[in-house]
């Protein structure tokens, strides 16, 4: 059983495979051309003068120091031309925290990089005075239209600059969308980004993760105010436990495979006498498929067609479910719209992402880690040895719900930490 959902863009010429819009990242050993974005490892901030208040690094089971799973360069130019903005998820490794709310947790931070201009409707309320002046009026209106139609500042920094990843690539992919603007070697060494109102500030946007999704919705209009925080300061590396070892991200599109009919061998015969009493193969395929979770049949069905990989990013987009029987199933699965590809966004309905504590408003898919990111992070490591630390991830997704207005501070410059919804769906106990 292997659906192709709405969005799927269809099979080739060849009817071979399909390609949808869903970026899938992909664990690399050496650098490419993101330097931010990675699994485990240590975080870097926007600002390392301005790190986290340090609640936001505590497990809420045990509030203890907890392990970063990731940390993903997430700047939108198509949502949010003048934010910059990472995103990280944080994980408890304690056994006594282990499929408990809070052990998993997410966290945004945004800075503005520049404050979008308000329209000046003076302009064109100036060819009133005398009719001697009315041959002035048509020269600015040119400029003004020059400006909005490809020359202004902010139009050629996010949409004219050109990104060196995907050079040509207008009507192809990006080899590479977890793409940043600045090399970061050095663990927390990333040198902080001072706030600059040129047109060099929002070049680097064009550059990012989620520019090469080319996803387009509307920018929001305005922004909520700053939320006070905790003010104790972040932990310093001695009070955590030994991080996961680092792993850079590479991406590419998900492509799917068409399911290849079974053939029977030659030398096989297949015996029909039992098929009516039986009620025929097509009826145990039913009822063997009835037994199981169909939900978690579709999701190891499709992660099958690219087992590599260790993330699903989709701005806005549909979240894989590992499960509908479960808390975070159950919230985000609507029996009576049962389609795999209908969006999830905060709604009015109770069975929805919660809306952002901080503004109000809805919040949005972003992205998913998904299983193979558990083999990557505990290769090597030892787990299980103590009765405390180290007991092993058991999570078969952790989805991300991303405040759909990007909120944060509206000073330019300015670092603030929000913390995002994780939904944790747990790995079914064997029995």
């Amino acid at each position: 059983m292997d659906p192709y959902d709405s969005d799927s863009s269809g099979f080739d010429d060849d009817g071979d495979f399909t390609e949808t819009g869903v970026l899938l990242g992909y664990a690399a050993d050496e650098i490419v051309e993101d330097t931010i974005s990675h699994l485990g490892g240590w975080p870097t901030w926007l600002d390392n003068a301005t790190p986290p208040p340090g609640d936001f690094a505590k497990c809420k089971v045990c509030s203890q120091p907890m392990l970063l799973l990731l940390e993903l360069h997430g700047d939108l130019p198509n949502d949010f031309p003048h934010d910059e903005r990472r995103l990280y998820i944080f994980s408890c490794p304690r056994k006594p925290c282990n499929r408990k709310p809070g052990s998993v947790r997410a966290l945004r931070a945004t800075r503005k990089l520049k404050i979008e201009q308000p329209p000046q409707p003076k302009k064109e309320e100036k060819p009133e005075p005398t009719e001697e002046k009315k041959t002035d009026p048509p020269a600015p209106k040119q400029d003004l239209g020059a400006s909005l139609f490809g020359s202004s500042s902010l139009t050629g920094s996010v949409s004219a600059s050109a990104n060196p990843f995907s050079s040509g690539a207008s009507s192809g992919l990006p080899s590479n969308p977890f793409a940043a603007p600045a090399p970061s070697p050095g663990l927390s060494s990333q040198p902080a980004k001072p706030a600059q109102t040129t047109p060099s500030s929002t070049k680097t946007l064009s550059e990012s993760f989620a520019d090469k999704v080319r996803v387009s919705s509307p920018p929001p209009t305005t922004q909520p105010p700053e939320a006070s925080g905790p003010s104790a300061p972040w932990p310093s590396q001695s009070e955590f436990p030994a991080p996961y070892t680092q792993f850079y991200l590479d991406a590419e599109y998900e492509t799917m495979s068409r399911p290849s009919t079974p053939t029977i061998p030659a030398n096989v015969t297949i015996d029909n006498t039992e098929e009516e009493g039986a009620g025929g193969s097509g009826e145990l395929k039913d009822a063997f498929e009835s037994e199981l979770d169909k939900a978690f049949i579709r999701f190891s069905t499709r992660l099958g067609h690219n087992p590599e990989q260790v993330l699903r990013y989709e701005f806005r987009g549909t979240p894989l479910l590992y499960s509908h029987a479960d808390a975070v199933g159950k919230r985000l699965h609507d029996p009576k719209n049962p389609s795999p590809g209908a969006r999830v966004t905060t709604v009015a309905a109770s069975n929805r992402i919660p809306r952002c504590e901080y503004c109000g408003s809805e919040r949005v898919f972003e992205f998913q880690l998904v299983p193979h990111a558990i083999s990557v992070l505990e290769e090597g490591r030892d787990v299980g040895l103590g009765p405390k630390d180290d007991a092993g991830m058991e999570w078969g997704t952790i989805i991300l719900g991303v405040c759909s207005k990007d909120c944060g501070p509206k000073e330019v410059g300015v670092v603030g930490y929000r913390e995002e919804w994780a939904g944790v769906q747990w790995e079914e106990p064997t029995k």
